[in-house]
């Protein structure tokens, strides 16, 4: 019963992620339809437009500028993955259904395992006889 909980919870949670990420793939193709507008507002001086930023926000200002490009760099990357989760739940299953091959090879070694083990012991005896 708790198998059945904890993948109804795993199901439940894996939607609601799948719901948020679909949110923010729709998101992130919208800025790419803007792409070039705002490789434009980047590129572009905004001394004159914008507020003045303290000295001792400057350091932060650069991070943030270097995470912005490198996140604009990686962009198409970010929108593949988004891309491919609606086939999360297909890769769940065939995970499931390999996971479970595994136990099954695992018991079955096992088995083979006593039985090699119970046949060196039979072995062992009859040499020493």
């Amino acid at each position: 019963v708790s198998s059945t909980v904890d993948s109804t919870l795993q199901f439940y949670f894996l939607g609601k992620k799948c719901e948020i990420l679909q949110d923010m793939n729709r998101h992130l193709e919208a800025v790419l339809k803007e792409k070039k507008a705002l490789r434009k507002r980047l590129i572009k001086p905004r001394c004159q437009d914008s507020l003045p930023i303290k000295a001792t926000c400057h350091k932060y200002v650069v991070e943030l500028l270097t995470e912005a490009v490198t996140f604009i760099e990686k962009f198409e990357s970010h929108l593949q993955t988004v891309r491919s989760l609606p086939q999360v739940p297909n890769i769940m299953k065939d995970m499931d259904a390999a996971l479970a091959k595994t136990e099954v090879l695992v018991m079955e070694l096992e088995e083979l395992t006593d039985q090699i083990l119970k046949w060196r012991e039979l072995h062992k005896g009859v040499s020493s006889d």
